[in-house]
């Protein structure tokens, strides 16, 4: 295979009937590394809307228990994205998904704003770190893709182009963005969490968090009340990033996919899981709960009861 075989199969495909097949071609085979990390950057960004921040926070599920939380979040799209949002497993992971945000209230308008930083984060970070930029089909088949997610998920008002999908994330943020304390008590935890991962727990703690810092613009910066970085580290992290990107411009493609459930930091469930009990929901949710999904209190409560 020459580096831009699968290029090559994207181009030949429809962005607006085969977006899926495009979209799963772009995140397993051209940029797993990258659109894990541009993925979980999305999901980041939203902790900085008040309104967003302050429900996790309350939830403590991403304080309390962020490891499981991540995992399962990536591996409920996971599915999705291997199986297909038609299949049997794609259709048990988006109604989980759905089951979990409908036991909070969730405005239609965040569920949308979170909607458009999955199709546009990782565009923005291909075009400054990645081997190479996304093209104009992979652009349109990401907006096609979580257009009909969202679709699954009953999200309505959905911009039509990604385009229209940046356009709503950049206004969104400029009339939301705030300090809140629940979200940076999130967004806390979630430094906290990636500091553990590999490589990352190699290096000091507060390396990380300078290092995380540094790819973060200044109104999420703001918004979280951290710390600029100084010019000379910003510089580093960034053309570090960049200079990876033209290094895995050299390397041979790759022949087989790479799904986010492989990723090493993937550790709350070592003997496997069922995506039909993944998430987490809030106690007395009428939802059924696997049992290693209750919080610690609650489980030695159940235990109590039943002695």
């Amino acid at each position: 295979m020459g580096p831009f075989e699968v290029l090559r199969r994207i181009e030949e495909l429809d962005p607006a009937r085969q977006y899926a097949e495009i979209y799963r071609l772009i995140g397993t085979y051209e940029f797993p590394w990258d659109m894990n990390q541009a993925l979980s950057f999305a999901l980041f960004r939203t902790y900085a809307v008040p309104s967003i921040g302050d429900l996790l926070a309350r939830t403590g599920e991403f304080t309390g228990r962020a490891q499981k939380r991540y995992d399962d979040t990536v591996l409920i799209l996971d599915a999705v994205l291997e199986h297909g949002m038609t299949s049997a497993e794609g259709r048990t992971a988006i109604r989980r998904m759905n089951q979990m945000h409908r036991s909070y209230a969730i405005s239609n308008e965040d569920l949308r704003y979170v909607l458009a930083t999955f199709v546009v984060m990782p565009i923005r970070w291909l075009d400054d770190y990645g081997w190479r930029q996304m093209t104009e089909i992979e652009r349109i088949a990401s907006a096609n893709y979580y257009r009909e997610l969202g679709r699954h998920m009953g999200i309505s008002d959905i911009p039509a182009t990604w385009q229209a999908f940046a356009r709503l994330l950049d206004a969104y943020e400029r009339e939301h963005f705030g300090f809140d304390l629940g979200g940076r008590t999130v967004a806390e935890a979630t430094l906290a969490l990636l500091a553990t991962f590999p490589p990352n727990h190699r290096l000091p703690v507060e390396l990380v968090r300078r290092i995380s810092f540094a790819t973060m613009d200044e109104p999420l910066l703001d918004a979280f009340a951290f710390p600029h970085p100084g010019p000379v580290l910003r510089t580093l992290v960034r053309g570090g990033l960049k200079a990876r990107g033209r290094a895995v411009r050299l390397l041979p493609p790759r022949t087989q996919p790479f799904f986010a459930r492989q990723l090493p930091q993937i550790r709350s469930h070592p003997h496997g899981y069922d995506v039909a009990d993944l998430g987490t929901f809030p106690p007395g949710c009428p939802v059924p709960h696997p049992r290693s999904a209750l919080p610690d209190n609650i489980r030695a409560k159940d235990a109590a009861s039943s002695e």
